[in-house]
């Protein structure tokens, strides 16, 4: 009898290990579509959507992705699949539990993260691209801590908007390519603050700022000339007159190129106030 004991031994510890193996392995509970969550009722981007939303932000291997309200994972697998970093805040705990899941079968759980949290909550400061699939009034909540985001910051939302702030890209899929609700793709890139005055070596420039959007005045030579222009990010364009001006916003300085006439030089700019807020 003696010797039989170390192959039962051996076939019982076989047995544990496959049933440790399989809780390992074995699918998490996945809330059904369509549940009032805390925030917002959970519905899944169409797959084609979750393409289109990396696609409009260009997600590439260097950038940092944080999906706020991160469902079931796709989101954050697919920025990972991409070689992205990526970090899911998910404030229900059966889908964290199942997005992580989703993340080891794709065998991306090292660059794929997920925590149970609340959105409105989450350090955002890290993030290279912020994706939402929420309501608008959950996006005007979030506007403020977007808009205080480094300049160059990428936000992307499935369908819903900014209110004011208007998208700077858009990218849609149709139902022929398997997108059956909710199918635009919105990109808004966190514009630098330059709302003020600024003083040039000889001349002055005076800007209004409603999001991506500039207008003023420049003032150059005893003449007044209005401009408009667009921020993307830390850079801004405007035109003076036949005059483009076009330039890198750091701290309290621009410095960029001017083209008028066929020539073209550099100019610059120092912060001398800003605009009220």
């Amino acid at each position: 009898m003696r010797r039989l004991r170390r192959p039962f031994l051996w076939l019982v510890l076989s047995a544990l290990a496959g049933v440790a193996a399989a809780a390992q392995t074995s699918r998490p509970h996945l809330p059904d579509p369509g549940e009032i969550g805390k925030d917002v009722m959970w519905i899944p981007s169409d797959d084609v959507m979750v393409t289109r939303m990396l696609d409009v932000a260009r997600v590439t291997a260097r950038d940092s992705v944080l999906d706020l309200g991160s469902g079931d994972g796709r989101v954050v697998i697919g920025a990972a699949r991409r070689g992205a970093r990526a970090l899911g805040v998910e404030y229900n705990a059966d889908l964290v539990e199942y997005a992580a899941w989703r993340a080891q079968k794709a065998r991306v759980a090292g660059r794929a993260r997920f925590v149970k949290g609340d959105l409105f909550e989450a350090d955002l400061s890290q993030a290279t691209v912020i994706t939402l699939f929420l309501l608008e009034e959950n996006n005007l909540k979030l506007r403020p801590k977007l808009l205080a985001l480094k300049p160059g910051t990428r936000i992307v939302s499935n369908t819903f908007a900014m209110g004011g702030w208007k998208a700077d890209r858009e990218l849609s899929a149709s139902v022929t390519e398997g997108c059956a609700a909710y199918c635009v793709a919105y990109l808004w890139i966190v514009p630098a603050k330059v709302g003020g005055v600024w003083k040039l070596p000889a001349g002055e420039l005076a800007l209004k700022q409603s999001f991506q959007v500039v207008t003023g005045t420049l003032k150059t030579g005893g003449k007044e000339t209005a401009i408009e222009g667009r921020m993307n990010g830390d850079q801004i364009s405007f035109k003076a007159g036949n005059a483009q001006y076009s330039g890198r916003v750091t701290g309290d300085t621009i410095k960029g190129t001017v083209k008028s006439g066929g020539g073209a030089g550099e100019w610059s700019a120092a912060r001398a106030a800003r605009a009220a807020s």
